[in-house]
């Protein structure tokens, strides 16, 4: 069943599904600033439980979620306000995010683990902030079918495709020749191969422009990041991996733009701040002043855009492959990334291991052209499970004279 179309006499309602990770709190700072035009009905947490009853006690919503059922167990609901009430699990993502009430659910929980959320919204034809890029990496062709058959939307908050999304406004897909996507670069832009054998973690995690948690800040400095963006655009827009391309860009300020077929490019600029696109999903089409500085172009000196080292940072080239091959190579290497990021992150990997890994799991596993949502989620597991056993092949030594 189809959910009613926000009224315009109140405020649009949101559900946000990873409250206390980055992209959830600058969605709640955004709301903070515009109490006129946005309205928070539910708030979701993995096991945060103190940081998500302070959010509760500043924004009253109805549901608050706390995923973990460790957490659920241990949370003091004296810290939680009288009208909040305390969900659990799985079920209680469903609830917010298919509740009446909730106008506009934003998908921010980090990884695979956002699917259940976003697929639950779809299913009631509401709209989704998507923040949750593997979502779409993952059941790409499931999910856009399913928001087309239920006549949800589907609303990009990562800030290139919010960007794409914006120059495409009022153009037709025939219209488009190429989208690029920009990159910071990370950490270790201009560095090679040689040069990061011995990176660690304490140095991966730090970003030179955009501040969020540790798996995507690891995306980031390997360039997976932008591969599973890469992903998303082919399902956003539906693109062909002929169409799509990628560029480093150190100041972040092009968030990515549209070349057309007559030459013409259309791009979106503004400060690194994410609160910009998250206001834009949540208010879409409307337009009013937020918490997001402008632009300051007295001091903006230079933009430099320069090709990405492919060689090096081999996470790339795989998420074109998943764009040309589809079927179950999305899955496959979302789990294979996340399980490696992790292990990277507890030291049982070295950092270039991470794309290495990626590769090896993504070429063994048995590949279809059309899966089923059970289907994606069983390799799932079974990828997890491959990294959990990987290790680097050994060089085979020359025999000495």
């Amino acid at each position: 069943m189809q959910s009613p179309q926000p009224r315009a006499d109140r405020p649009r309602r949101v559900a946000v599904l990873g409250s206390t990770g980055s992209i959830g709190t600058s969605t709640l700072d955004v709301v903070r600033h515009l109490p006129e035009r946005l309205e928070l009905v539910g708030l979701a947490a993995h096991s945060k439980w103190e940081q998500l009853a302070e959010q509760c006690r500043e924004f009253r919503p109805r549901f608050a979620v706390l995923c973990d059922r460790e957490a659920f167990q241990r949370a003091d609901r004296k810290s939680f306000p009288a009208g909040t009430e305390l969900l659990c699990g799985e079920d209680g993502v469903h609830r917010i995010a298919t509740d009446p009430d909730t106008d506009v659910v934003v998908s921010a929980v980090v990884g695979a683990a956002g699917l259940a959320g976003t697929w639950a919204a779809l299913e009631c034809g509401k709209t989704v902030a998507l923040a949750n890029k593997e979502t779409l990496v993952v059941a790409g062709p499931l999910v856009t079918e399913l928001a087309a058959r239920r006549g949800a939307k589907l609303l990009p908050v990562d800030s290139e495709h919010s960007a794409i999304f914006q120059a495409l406004t009022g153009h037709a897909a025939g219209d488009v020749d190429r989208v690029v996507l920009t990159a910071s670069g990370g950490p270790f832009r201009g560095k090679r191969a040689c040069d990061l054998e011995g990176v660690t973690r304490e140095q991966a995690l730090r970003h030179p422009t955009w501040q969020m948690g540790p798996k995507i800040t690891i995306d980031s400095a390997t360039l997976m990041n932008k591969a599973l963006e890469v992903i998303e655009a082919r399902w956003l827009f539906g693109l062909t991996a002929e169409q799509i391309d990628v560029i480093v860009h150190p100041e972040s300020v092009v968030h990515s733009f549209v070349e057309f077929r007559d030459g013409s490019v259309l791009a979106q600029l503004s400060p690194p701040d994410m609160r910009l696109p998250i206001q834009l999903a949540l208010l879409h089409p409307d337009r009013v002043p937020g918490p997001t500085k402008r632009l300051d172009w007295k001091a903006l000196a230079a933009l430099r855009f320069e090709q990405p080292d492919r060689d090096t940072f081999e996470a790339l080239e795989l998420g074109f492959e998943v764009v040309r091959r589809g079927g179950t190579c999305g899955a496959v290497l979302n789990a294979a990334n996340e399980a490696a990021v992790g292990r990277f992150l507890n030291g049982e990997l070295a950092f270039l291991d991470i794309a290495r890994c990626c590769r090896a799991v993504l070429s063994s596993h048995d590949y279809e052209t059309r899966p089923t949502l059970e289907r994606l989620l069983a390799l799932d597991r079974w990828a997890r499970q491959e990294v959990a056993r990987w290790t680097r092949p050994r060089t085979p030594v020359a025999p000495t004279a």
